[in-house]
Protein backbone atom coordinates (compact mmCIF):
# COMPACT_ATOMS: atom_id res chain seq x y z
CA UNK A 1 0.00 0.00 0.00
CA UNK A 2 1.05 3.26 -0.83
CA UNK A 3 1.76 6.11 1.65
CA UNK A 4 0.61 8.70 -0.93
CA UNK A 5 2.16 12.32 -1.61
CA UNK A 6 2.45 13.63 1.51
CA UNK A 7 5.32 12.08 3.82
CA UNK A 8 3.90 15.13 6.36
CA UNK A 9 0.32 15.97 6.40
CA UNK A 10 1.93 20.34 6.21
CA UNK A 11 4.21 19.47 3.47
CA UNK A 12 1.43 19.99 0.58
CA UNK A 13 1.06 22.93 -0.76
CA UNK A 14 -2.35 25.11 -1.77
CA UNK A 15 -2.83 25.50 -5.62
CA UNK A 16 -0.63 28.16 -7.36
CA UNK A 17 -1.71 31.81 -6.38
CA UNK A 18 -4.63 30.50 -4.09
CA UNK A 19 -5.11 29.30 -0.44
CA UNK A 20 -7.03 25.30 -0.77
CA UNK A 21 -9.67 26.83 1.77
CA UNK A 22 -10.68 30.56 0.33
CA UNK A 23 -10.49 29.45 -3.17
CA UNK A 24 -14.25 30.75 -3.44
CA UNK A 25 -14.33 34.22 -1.84
CA UNK A 26 -14.64 33.31 1.13
CA UNK A 27 -12.49 30.98 3.29
CA UNK A 28 -14.26 27.50 4.14
CA UNK A 29 -16.29 26.66 6.92
CA UNK A 30 -15.24 23.92 9.01
CA UNK A 31 -17.63 22.38 12.66
CA UNK A 32 -15.79 20.28 14.86
CA UNK A 33 -18.62 18.42 16.97
CA UNK A 34 -17.99 15.83 19.75
CA UNK A 35 -18.74 14.40 22.89
CA UNK A 36 -16.22 13.37 25.12
CA UNK A 37 -17.03 12.23 28.79
CA UNK A 38 -13.09 12.10 30.47
CA UNK A 39 -10.97 14.08 27.32
CA UNK A 40 -9.71 11.86 25.02
CA UNK A 41 -12.03 12.94 22.50
CA UNK A 42 -11.71 16.72 23.62
CA UNK A 43 -8.11 16.65 22.50
CA UNK A 44 -8.58 14.67 19.36
CA UNK A 45 -11.05 17.82 18.42
CA UNK A 46 -8.75 19.94 19.08
CA UNK A 47 -6.28 18.50 17.01
CA UNK A 48 -8.32 18.20 14.01
CA UNK A 49 -9.35 21.67 14.97
CA UNK A 50 -5.75 22.61 14.40
CA UNK A 51 -5.39 20.78 10.89
CA UNK A 52 -8.18 22.44 9.94
CA UNK A 53 -6.99 26.25 10.94
CA UNK A 54 -3.27 25.54 8.77
CA UNK A 55 -5.23 25.21 5.92
CA UNK A 56 -6.88 28.87 6.77
CA UNK A 57 -10.48 27.19 7.32
CA UNK A 58 -13.18 29.20 9.80
CA UNK A 59 -13.91 26.80 12.57
CA UNK A 60 -16.44 26.10 15.17
CA UNK A 61 -15.24 23.47 17.55
CA UNK A 62 -18.30 22.11 19.72
CA UNK A 63 -19.07 19.85 22.01
CA UNK A 64 -22.67 18.06 22.74
CA UNK A 65 -24.63 18.65 25.74
CA UNK A 66 -23.98 16.13 28.25
CA UNK A 67 -27.26 13.77 29.08
CA UNK A 68 -25.96 11.78 31.98
CA UNK A 69 -27.17 12.80 35.64
CA UNK A 70 -24.64 14.61 37.97
CA UNK A 71 -24.67 11.94 40.53
CA UNK A 72 -23.64 9.21 37.99
CA UNK A 73 -20.58 11.99 36.67
CA UNK A 74 -19.76 12.44 40.48
CA UNK A 75 -19.22 8.77 40.80
CA UNK A 76 -16.07 9.44 38.00
CA UNK A 77 -13.49 12.28 39.18
CA UNK A 78 -12.29 11.90 35.18
CA UNK A 79 -15.49 12.54 34.16
CA UNK A 80 -16.12 15.62 36.75
CA UNK A 81 -12.97 17.05 36.00
CA UNK A 82 -13.62 17.09 32.28
CA UNK A 83 -16.78 18.22 32.56
CA UNK A 84 -15.30 21.15 34.68
CA UNK A 85 -12.57 21.70 31.82
CA UNK A 86 -15.60 22.24 28.50
CA UNK A 87 -17.74 24.16 31.01
CA UNK A 88 -17.31 27.48 29.53
CA UNK A 89 -16.97 26.38 26.10
CA UNK A 90 -19.74 26.80 23.44
CA UNK A 91 -22.06 24.10 23.04
CA UNK A 92 -23.29 22.65 19.54
CA UNK A 93 -26.58 23.86 17.94
CA UNK A 94 -28.00 22.93 14.64
CA UNK A 95 -26.94 26.21 13.14
CA UNK A 96 -23.30 24.83 12.93
CA UNK A 97 -24.21 21.89 11.08
CA UNK A 98 -26.04 24.21 8.68
CA UNK A 99 -23.12 26.72 8.72
CA UNK A 100 -20.78 24.20 8.34
CA UNK A 101 -19.11 23.23 4.52
CA UNK A 102 -17.58 20.27 6.12
CA UNK A 103 -17.97 18.39 9.56
CA UNK A 104 -15.76 16.41 12.14
CA UNK A 105 -18.16 14.27 14.13
CA UNK A 106 -16.17 12.81 17.11
CA UNK A 107 -17.11 10.54 19.59
CA UNK A 108 -16.18 7.85 22.24
CA UNK A 109 -17.10 4.04 21.44
CA UNK A 110 -19.88 2.44 23.62
CA UNK A 111 -20.41 -0.93 22.96
CA UNK A 112 -18.79 -0.49 19.13
CA UNK A 113 -21.45 2.47 19.12
CA UNK A 114 -21.98 5.82 19.22
CA UNK A 115 -22.50 8.05 22.32
CA UNK A 116 -25.71 8.61 23.15
CA UNK A 117 -24.81 12.55 23.40
CA UNK A 118 -23.41 12.75 20.29
CA UNK A 119 -26.49 10.66 18.71
CA UNK A 120 -28.95 13.19 20.32
CA UNK A 121 -27.82 15.78 18.79
CA UNK A 122 -27.61 14.54 15.38
CA UNK A 123 -31.19 12.97 15.68
CA UNK A 124 -32.16 16.69 16.43
CA UNK A 125 -31.07 17.81 12.73
CA UNK A 126 -34.34 16.00 11.18
CA UNK A 127 -35.46 19.58 9.66
CA UNK A 128 -31.99 20.26 8.39
CA UNK A 129 -32.57 16.73 6.56
CA UNK A 130 -35.67 17.83 5.29
CA UNK A 131 -34.71 20.87 3.35
CA UNK A 132 -31.50 19.30 2.01
CA UNK A 133 -29.46 21.55 3.91
CA UNK A 134 -26.84 19.23 4.77
CA UNK A 135 -26.64 17.53 1.42
CA UNK A 136 -23.38 18.15 -0.65
CA UNK A 137 -21.68 18.47 2.53
CA UNK A 138 -18.48 16.65 3.51
CA UNK A 139 -18.42 14.49 7.19
CA UNK A 140 -15.43 12.61 8.11
CA UNK A 141 -14.92 10.79 11.99
CA UNK A 142 -12.74 10.02 14.84
CA UNK A 143 -12.97 8.52 17.99
CA UNK A 144 -11.34 6.65 21.25
CA UNK A 145 -11.92 3.32 22.97
CA UNK A 146 -9.99 1.75 25.91
CA UNK A 147 -8.88 -1.38 24.20
CA UNK A 148 -7.56 -1.49 20.49
CA UNK A 149 -10.60 -3.99 19.68
CA UNK A 150 -13.57 -1.73 21.75
CA UNK A 151 -15.44 -0.82 18.16
CA UNK A 152 -13.79 2.08 16.62
CA UNK A 153 -14.21 1.38 13.32
CA UNK A 154 -17.96 -0.11 13.75
CA UNK A 155 -18.30 3.15 15.74
CA UNK A 156 -17.23 5.22 13.00
CA UNK A 157 -18.67 3.31 10.38
CA UNK A 158 -22.60 3.29 12.92
CA UNK A 159 -22.03 7.35 13.06
CA UNK A 160 -21.57 7.30 8.83
CA UNK A 161 -25.40 5.79 8.65
CA UNK A 162 -26.29 8.99 9.70
CA UNK A 163 -24.95 11.12 7.09
CA UNK A 164 -25.51 8.67 4.71
CA UNK A 165 -28.88 9.43 4.72
CA UNK A 166 -28.03 13.41 5.11
CA UNK A 167 -26.76 12.78 1.25
CA UNK A 168 -23.01 14.02 3.15
CA UNK A 169 -19.72 13.37 1.11
CA UNK A 170 -18.19 10.92 3.70
CA UNK A 171 -14.29 11.33 3.65
CA UNK A 172 -12.13 8.48 5.01
CA UNK A 173 -8.50 8.77 5.90
CA UNK A 174 -7.83 5.87 3.60
CA UNK A 175 -3.90 5.32 3.64
CA UNK A 176 -3.05 8.84 2.49
CA UNK A 177 -0.27 9.58 4.45
CA UNK A 178 2.47 7.98 6.87
CA UNK A 179 0.92 9.57 10.26
CA UNK A 180 -2.14 6.86 9.23
CA UNK A 181 0.23 4.26 9.93
CA UNK A 182 2.09 5.64 12.29
CA UNK A 183 -0.95 5.74 14.41
CA UNK A 184 -2.60 2.21 13.90
CA UNK A 185 -3.13 2.48 10.37
CA UNK A 186 -7.36 3.11 10.85
CA UNK A 187 -7.96 3.82 7.36
CA UNK A 188 -11.67 4.96 8.34
CA UNK A 189 -11.05 7.79 10.90
CA UNK A 190 -8.41 9.08 13.37
CA UNK A 191 -8.86 6.47 16.58
CA UNK A 192 -7.22 6.40 20.07
CA UNK A 193 -6.69 3.85 22.14
CA UNK A 194 -6.24 5.06 25.41
CA UNK A 195 -5.81 2.26 27.67
CA UNK A 196 -6.44 3.04 31.40
CA UNK A 197 -5.22 6.60 30.81
CA UNK A 198 -6.56 9.53 31.18
CA UNK A 199 -3.86 11.64 29.77
CA UNK A 200 -4.88 11.86 26.43
CA UNK A 201 -4.01 11.13 23.01
CA UNK A 202 -0.13 10.37 22.31
CA UNK A 203 1.23 12.54 19.88
CA UNK A 204 0.87 10.25 16.70
CA UNK A 205 -3.26 9.99 17.11
CA UNK A 206 -2.87 13.82 17.23
CA UNK A 207 -0.70 14.05 14.48
CA UNK A 208 -3.28 11.68 12.34
CA UNK A 209 -6.24 13.72 13.45
CA UNK A 210 -4.69 17.42 12.79
CA UNK A 211 -4.12 15.28 9.25
CA UNK A 212 -7.55 14.91 9.10
CA UNK A 213 -8.15 17.70 9.74
CA UNK A 214 -6.72 19.49 6.90
CA UNK A 215 -7.87 16.89 4.72
CA UNK A 216 -10.79 17.56 5.66
CA UNK A 217 -10.86 21.19 4.92
CA UNK A 218 -9.22 20.80 1.30
CA UNK A 219 -11.96 17.88 0.47
CA UNK A 220 -14.88 20.49 1.94
CA UNK A 221 -13.36 23.88 -0.24
CA UNK A 222 -13.95 21.94 -3.58
CA UNK A 223 -17.48 20.90 -2.47
CA UNK A 224 -17.86 24.37 -1.35
CA UNK A 225 -16.92 25.71 -4.56
CA UNK A 226 -18.75 23.33 -6.38
CA UNK A 227 -22.04 23.96 -4.11
CA UNK A 228 -21.76 27.41 -5.20
CA UNK A 229 -21.38 26.74 -8.63
CA UNK A 230 -24.81 24.80 -8.60
CA UNK A 231 -22.88 21.65 -9.98
CA UNK A 232 -25.31 19.77 -7.77
CA UNK A 233 -28.32 21.21 -8.46
CA UNK A 234 -30.86 18.43 -8.33
CA UNK A 235 -34.79 18.47 -8.13
CA UNK A 236 -35.40 17.85 -4.17
CA UNK A 237 -38.53 15.41 -3.26
CA UNK A 238 -40.13 16.71 -0.25
CA UNK A 239 -40.36 14.02 2.49
CA UNK A 240 -44.53 14.49 2.24
CA UNK A 241 -43.88 13.90 -1.34
CA UNK A 242 -42.31 10.66 -1.23
CA UNK A 243 -43.70 7.90 -3.52
CA UNK A 244 -45.54 5.25 -2.00
CA UNK A 245 -43.09 2.65 -2.60
CA UNK A 246 -40.23 4.46 -0.70
CA UNK A 247 -42.67 4.27 2.52
CA UNK A 248 -42.86 0.71 2.09
CA UNK A 249 -46.42 1.12 0.68
CA UNK A 250 -48.40 0.38 -2.22
CA UNK A 251 -50.62 2.56 -4.26
CA UNK A 252 -52.28 5.46 -3.07
CA UNK A 253 -52.22 3.73 0.65
CA UNK A 254 -52.03 6.21 3.41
Amino acid sequence: MSEGPLDHPFQGSAPSGEDAATRFGRPVRVAVIYYSATGNVHRLAHAVAEGAEAEHAEVRLRHVEELASELLISQNQHWGRHRAEVEGEPAATLDDLEWADGVAFGTPTRFGNVAAQLKQFMDQAGRLWQQGKLADRVGTAFTASMTAHGGQESTILALNNSLYHWGMVILPLGYTASEVFNAGGNPYGTSFTSGKSVEGPDARALAVARYQGQRLARFASVIAEARQADAFRVRRPRPDRFHAPALGLRGDAR
